[in-house]
């Protein structure tokens, strides 16, 4: 091989696209080499072998290859139905490039990539860049790329994938110069990918371009997200009474299940719904229509639905900016998700073969929806561009904990039972972390005994650490030491992120002081001091107990927490929003805790819809092989079951939402769940079943009805969601479902518990006709910026006239 036929800069992509370098300056198509392409033949395995073997295309994987290997890699390639290889040849004739197209569909990228007609995949190698670099071809690798496009353009591709490693930066400029476009990271065997997306039905897509830098900030994309949250919008204020669609007058269209909804400002919204039981509304969204004051077709506007309503939604004039704007970031979360695309519902109930973490991560990140029953779910007021597209839980990414060393005059360790602090930090951290915070401690000319380790969010040390605790940074009390150690996921619940580089250690939780969902999200250190104590007790009340053990239900202990009031903050009694600016919690990751054969699920999963309107909850019956009933039953001792015994005899609920709850699944069917979450959720209807060193937690709610928290948090806030998506799937119908939870109830009530057992007290669920609507969206439009007292949260909770209990006795 010709050293003068290589490119300017090294070799990448293994099974991604192309190689590249910032050196290589992209040339304009004129000043391009010309270059032409020929199928792969058997006569190229040598030559290729020595490409792929050699140290530049490490992406590739394929260095260990031996040539009799590289012969039966060929000989598959040009053998197989759904891959293609080609050569791209210099004016000479000569090879520079190989490059590999395939079926997105039924290699590589099934499990993870909703592939279309006409998509396909690309991976591009270029021949290995000479060592004298006055040898090397500028201009090389852009005009290999653009040859690749165009192999893909001639054989009728309508979009191309990519999928080069996350670390493989300089393909990622390389895809960038040709148009493609990041949807997200996936995981795939032997790598994280940057998966990308390039569509040649879009204008000038062909030609170089950089691209958007807000992509997923189109009209495309955002008016699906407009019509979906417009759509959400009109179900729960309804759902809610703050408006009252009104029946269609002619008897055609409400035959048709027609609504309108006239708004006083002018506009008037028509669209299809399905009533259901706890007064649900399934809004269709395709029929969604807005018409103005003139009775002219207007653009569905989430916005402007709220201006017009403000009166109705009762947002006081001081916090309708604050609202409004949740309200757009909310938009253009959801515009992300249209953009990012995503696995579909039956991958999803598939599960990822990759292994049980990246399975696990995946369903996590896929998440579309946020809470069921807010509209506005997504604030995150504080985060730029750049921040939530690497911080937000559906962007996908790791990150690495930026750490400080806190001085323990004022920062406090707080352990579980049986946790060591040395065997703590080295379980956490790993040795080899430890030494090097301890070594940079050093450096900074302190004792590392003298202090203890913090992660903090790198949001949160750059916004907020290094702002508002200036003068500890400066003093030494707090030493900033950069980052280290593990990657982490953000999840769901943005706070909370899980180990990615080493699944079995634990979760970890810090604050984010940004605006999201009704709350500043800071974390106390006061609440950090009790925090393993309570999930200590948890703990052992759940895992000591013989009817939980059989139903697979189990917690995720909150084990090890520090946090830091060395500030001035902390020396005054003035309750502030900085007080909870640092502390850490650690708590268990599920994946130990599981059985062979079992995967994990974040239980928000079951809510889930794909662009497509497909639905996990189905897919997995589906996939279960036994009727919806059966699943369904299952499903319900698994997590309804457990949560009524939980209350009946031990007096203790816990806050059972769909992002607080990991079910544990095998082949399609729930086997079990586990609960987190524990010391800041956790309530108790009866404070003499805590031991004493728990009877000041503030979590004892002895006048709530404990009924309430079933009807509300399970019934209203997640059941009702999941019968309309069953129902309306056609999978099972609502009233079925209904049936079934009833059944379920009734039989734990006639259960025969062991002896040793009792209840504390009986809940009769099935007993009212009728129970209070408590309201959530009405808590945020109230006040955005704290919706409840942390202090008195059942207190300042909402009702709005009954519902009718749908498991009532008949």
């Amino acid at each position: 091989m010709s050293q003068t036929m290589s490119e300017t800069t090294t070799t990448a992509s293994a099974a991604g696209s192309g190689t590249a370098g910032a050196a290589d300056q992209s040339p304009t198509p004129a000043d391009s080499p010309q270059l032409s392409t020929r199928p792969l033949t058997a006569q190229d395995a040598p030559l290729l072998h020595r490409w792929l073997t050699h140290p530049q295309a490490a992406y590739w994987q394929m260095g260990h290859h031996t040539p009799e290997q590289t012969e039966e890699y060929v000989e598959a390639v040009i053998g197989a139905s759904t891959e293609d290889g080609w050569m791209i040849e210099d004016q000479d004739g000569r090879p520079v490039g190989y490059v590999e197209t395939y079926d997105p569909s039924q290699v590589l990228l099934s499990e993870v990539f909703d592939a279309e007609p006409g998509d396909r995949g690309m991976h591009l190698l270029a021949a290995p860049a000479p060592a004298d670099p006055q040898l090397r071809r500028p201009g090389l690798t852009s005009a290999l790329m653009r040859a690749a496009v165009g192999i893909c353009m001639e054989r009728g591709a309508r979009r191309i994938v990519v999928e080069p490693d996350v670390s493989n930066t300089a393909v990622h400029a390389k895809n960038a110069e040709v148009g493609f476009e990041v949807l997200r990271e996936v995981d795939l065997p032997g790598k994280r990918a940057l998966l990308s997306l390039l569509d040649l039905t879009r204008p000038a897509a062909s030609a170089p371009a950089i691209s958007a830098p807000v992509p997923h900030l189109r009209p495309e994309h955002m008016q699906p997200a407009q019509r979906h949250l417009v759509a959400k919008a009109l179900a729960e204020f309804s759902h809610e009474r703050l408006i009252s669609p009104e029946r269609e007058t002619s008897p055609a269209q409400q035959e048709d299940g027609g609504w309108v909804l006239r708004v006083p400002a002018g506009s008037v919204y028509r669209f299809r719904a399905v009533r259901g039981a706890l007064r649900h509304w399934a809004v269709e969204e395709s029929t969604l229509s807005r018409t103005d004051a003139q009775g002219l077709s207007a653009q569905l506007d989430l916005q402007e639905l709220v201006i017009e309503l403000q009166e109705a939604l009762g947002v006081p004039d001081r916090l309708l900016g604050t609202y409004l704007e949740e309200l757009a970031s909310t938009l253009a979360s959801a515009a992300y998700k249209q953009h990012r695309g995503g696995p579909r519902a039956d991958q999803l109930a598939a599960g990822l073969s990759a292994g049980a973490a990246e399975d696990f991560q995946r369903t996590e990140a896929a998440m579309t929806e946020g809470h069921p029953c807010f509209v506005a779910t997504n604030g995150r007021i504080g985060f730029g561009l750049d921040e939530y597209l690497r911080y937000a839980p559906e962007a996908g990414r790791s990150i690495r904990y930026v750490w400080l060393a806190a001085h323990r005059s004022g920062a406090q360790l707080h352990l579980g039972e049986g946790v060591d602090a040395a065997a703590h930090w080295e379980q956490e951290l790993g040795v080899g972390t430890l030494e090097l915070l301890h070594e940079r401690i050093r450096q900074a000319g302190a004792d590392p005994e003298d202090y203890l380790l913090m992660p903090v969010h790198p949001w949160q040390f750059q916004h907020r650490i290094a702002v508002s605790f200036a003068p500890e940074l400066a003093c030494g009390d707090l030493i900033a030491l950069g980052e280290a150690g593990d990657e982490y996921q953000p999840q769901q619940s943005i706070r909370t992120t899980f180990n990615r580089s080493r699944p079995e250690a634990s979760y970890v939780k810090t604050a984010l002081s940004i605006q999201n969902m009704g709350f500043l999200r800071g974390q106390s250190p006061a609440f950090m001091e009790h925090a393993p104590v309570i999930s200590d007790w948890v703990a052992q009340t759940v895992r000591g107990d013989e009817v939980l053990r059989g139903l697979g239900f189990d917690v995720l202990r909150e084990h090890a927490a520090v946090g830091y009031t060395g500030d001035a903050y902390h020396r005054t009694e003035v309750r502030s929003d900085q007080q909870k600016m640092l502390s850490v919690l650690w708590r268990e990751s599920p994946l130990p805790r599981l059985a062979e054969g079992e995967r994990a699920m974040t239980m928000a999963a079951l809510l889930h819809l794909d662009h497509r309107g497909g639905s996990v909850a189905a897919e997995l019956i589906r996939a279960s092989e036994v009727d919806a009933e059966t699943w369904l039953a299952e499903y319900l001792r698994a997590y309804l079951v457990p949560l009524i015994h939980c209350l009946e005899v031990h007096q203790l609920a816990f806050m059972p939402h769909g992002e607080n709850i990991i079910l544990r699944v095998r082949q399609g069917r729930v086997t079990g769940a586990f609960m987190k979450d524990l010391g800041e959720e956790i309530a108790v209807f009866d404070g003499s079943m805590l031991p004493q060193s728990l009877q000041n937690i503030g979590r004892i709610v002895e006048q709530a009805d404990p009924n309430q928290s079933v009807y509300t948090d399970v019934f209203v806030g997640f059941f009702r969601h999941l019968a309309s998506i069953l129902h309306c799937d056609g999978i099972l119908a609502e009233d079925r479902l209904w049936a079934v939870t009833a059944q379920e109830i009734r039989a734990y009530e006639e259960l025969q518990l062991p002896e040793g057992t009792q209840r504390a007290r009986r809940l009769g669920l099935r007993e009212p006709q009728s129970f209070e609507q408590s309201c959530h969206n009405r808590l945020q439009l109230r006040n955005t910026l704290e919706m409840v007292s942390l202090e008195d949260t059942a207190g300042s909770l909402l009702y709005v006239g009954d519902l009718e209990n749908p498991v009532a006795d008949s």
